[in-house]
C-alpha cells in the first residue's frame, strides 16, 4: 500500500515524497482513509508507529483544498500532555506541510514566553498545538477564539488524563463547536478514556491496531535483578558499554534521581545529560538539540520529560527506577525500536520490587525474560514472577508433587524419615483441654430444662453463685485458697 492510495491530496504526496516516507504504516492505514470521511475516531496503537502522521495528514489535506485564504482564527487543535511532544507534533505538521503556501503552526506551551505566543495568536493560526494549562491562561484572557474550530485532536489522551488535565479538556471542549471531528489517539481505549470519549465524541469509530500483548515485537527485553544500589549501578555501567548501543535512555522515578545519575554517569566519562519537568524550556530545548544532533549519547529522564521524544538513533531503552504505573513500561521502551527499527530494553530491579514486576507482566501479558551478566549474578537467585509454575516443576520451584495434600505452604520429607508429618512435631491431639478431666456435661434436668433457671426469689433467698449481701456473715463464703478451680484455667 502507498500514500497515493489513501486519497491524500499531491500536495501532501510530494511533501512526504520529499521527506522519504514512501509507505505508510499500519496505524496510518487504518486511520488516514476514515478520517478523511470526517468521522471521529478513537484509536489505540503503540508507541513509535506513526500516530502523528496518522492524524496530522487528515486534517492538511482539507487545510490544503481550502480556499486562498483559509478561513479565520484556529482551524485544527492539537492537544498533547507535554511540551516535548507538542514540539515534535508541530515539527512534524511543518514538513508535512511544507508545500501548503501560507500554511499558519502555533504552539501554546507552559516554560515558554507569553509574548511570541500572544503574538502568533493573535493572527489566523491554521493548526494550533498546545498542552491543555497553557492554553486554558489564553483563554481566560480571551486572547484566542476557539469557535472555528473544524477538527479536534487528542494526542495521548490517556496521559493528558493521568496528569489531571480532565478539568482543563473539559473546559476547552466546551468552547469549541459542536459540529467539529474529534480524532482522540491513546495507549488504550478504557476506563477514563472511553468515559471522556462518550461525553466529547459522536460515536466514534475504535480502531485498536495493538494491546498490549501485541506490542513492541521488534524490542527485545531483559529483565536483571540486582542486590542493591550499588550492584544496580554496576550493571547499568557494564550494559552501557556495550559496542552495539548507539544512543541510550535512561529512566529514573524522580527529577533528583536523573540529575544524580547524570553526574555519576558524566563522570565516568559517559556523554550524558538529564531531562525533566524541573529544567526550564531553553534547558530542555538545548538537551534535546544535542540528543538528535548525536552529541548526547545517554539521556537520563523521568517519564514525563520522556513523553513525545522521537530519536530514532535510540537504540536501547534503560529502565533504572522501576515505574509508579505499569503502563508507563510500554512508553518508556517504545522510546527505542522507532520507525520500525529493533531496539533492546533493560530492567533493572532489586528482589523487592517483584511485585511492580508482576503488575508490568500482568499488564503486557507475557513474562519478561531474566538474564545474568557473568561476574555481576545476583547473590539471591531470582525466581519467576509471571506465568505460574516453572515448568516441570511445582510451587515455587519444587519438585512437582512436592506441595503437600490441602494447600499451604510446601514442606519437603527429610531423608530416612516416615512420611505422614514433619520429623519433631508431637502427635496432635483432638482437644488436648479435656485431658484429665471428666467430660463436661449441660447442668439440665431429665425433662431438660436448667437446673439454676432464673426463679422469683422469696425469702430473701440468694441465687446460687451470688455473692453473700454486706450483711451476711463472712464465714459463710469460702476463703480464695478454699474455693475450687477450673483445671487448665489461664489468667
Amino acid at each position: 500500500m502507498s500514500f497515493e492510495s489513501l486519497g491524500l491530496s499531491p500536495t501532501l504526496l510530494s511533501a512526504l515524497d520529499r521527506a522519504g516516507f514512501s509507505q505508510p504504516t499500519p496505524v496510518q492505514a487504518a486511520a488516514i482513509p476514515r478520517a478523511l470521511t470526517g468521522e471521529d475516531l478513537m484509536v489505540s496503537s503503540q508507541t513509535g508507529s506513526g500516530k502523528t502522521a496518522a492524524f496530522m495528514l487528515p486534517v492538511l489535506n482539507r487545510i490544503a483544498q481550502m480556499p486562498s485564504n483559509k478561513g479565520s482564527g484556529v482551524q485544527v487543535l492539537v492537544l498533547t500532555p507535554t511540551r516535548e511532544l507538542a514540539l515534535q507534533v508541530a515539527d512534524a505538521t511543518r514538513i508535512y506541510g511544507a508545500n501548503i503556501a501560507g500554511l499558519r503552526i502555533a504552539t501554546v506551551v507552559g516554560g515558554m514566553p507569553y509574548g511570541a505566543q500572544i503574538k502568533a495568536l493573535s493572527r489566523r493560526v491554521d493548526v494550533l498545538v498546545a498542552t491543555p494549562g497553557r492554553l486554558i491562561d489564553h483563554l481566560q484572557a480571551k486572547r484566542v477564539n476557539l469557535a472555528n474550530v473544524r477538527t479536534l485532536v487528542l494526542d495521548e489522551a490517556d496521559r493528558m488524563l493521568d496528569m489531571g488535565f480532565i478539568e482543563e479538556i473539559e473546559s476547552i471542549i466546551a468552547r469549541l463547536p459542536a459540529d467539529r471531528q474529534t480524532l482522540l489517539f491513546s495507549a488504550t481505549l478504557d476506563g477514563t478514556v472511553a468515559q471522556l470519549a462518550t461525553r466529547m465524541m459522536r460515536e466514534p469509530a475504535r480502531l485498536e491496531l495493538a494491546g498490549q500483548k501485541q506490542r513492541h515485537e521488534n524490542i527485545t527485553q531483559t529483565l536483571l535483578y540486582a542486590d542493591d544500589g550499588s550492584h544496580k549501578l554496576r550493571l547499568l555501567d557494564h550494559l552501557l558499554r556495550d559496542s552495539e548501543l548507539d544512543q541510550a535512555i535512561v529512566f529514573t522515578s524522580t527529577k533528583r534521581g536523573a540529575d544524580d545519575l547524570a553526574g555519576y554517569l558524566s563522570e565516568q566519562g559517559y556523554a550524558a545529560g538529564a531531562l525533566h519537568g524541573d529544567m526550564n524550556q531553553r534547558q530542555r530545548t538545548r538537551t534535546l538539540g544535542l540528543l538528535q544532533r548525536g552529541k548526547l549519547r545517554i539521556l537520563v529522564a523521568t517519564d514525563v520529560a520522556a513523553r513525545g521524544i522521537d530519536v530514532q538513533g535510540i537504540s536501547h531503552a534503560f529502565n533504572y527506577d522501576l515505574p509508579m504505573q505499569a503502563e508507563d513500561y510500554v512508553h518508556r521502551i517504545g522510546r527505542t525500536g522507532r520507525a520500525g527499527r529493533n531496539g533492546q530494553a533493560y530492567t533493572l530491579a532489586t528482589h523487592a520490587e517483584r511485585h511492580k514486576i508482576r503488575r508490568i507482566e500482568h499488564f503486557i501479558g507475557r513474562s519478561i525474560p531474566m538474564d545474568e551478566i557473568e561476574g555481576l549474578e545476583p547473590q539471591r537467585k531470582p525466581q519467576r514472577s509471571f506465568g505460574g509454575k516453572r515448568p516441570g516443576t511445582g510451587y515455587r520451584g519444587a519438585p512437582a508433587g512436592a506441595r503437600r495434600e490441602g494447600g499451604g505452604r510446601p514442606w519437603h520429607k527429610p531423608e530416612g524419615k516416615s512420611e505422614g508429618r514433619p520429623a519433631g512435631r508431637s502427635e496432635w491431639k483432638s482437644d488436648r483441654r479435656t485431658e484429665g478431666r471428666s467430660e463436661w456435661q449441660p447442668n439440665r434436668n431429665a425433662d431438660g430444662k436448667w437446673k439454676n433457671d432464673r426463679k422469683p426469689q422469696t425469702d430473701g433467698a440468694r441465687r446460687p453463685g451470688r455473692p453473700a449481701p454486706r450483711g451476711a456473715e463472712r464465714s459463710a463464703a469460702p476463703r480464695r485458697a478454699d474455693r475450687p478451680q477450673r483445671a487448665g484455667a489461664r489468667y
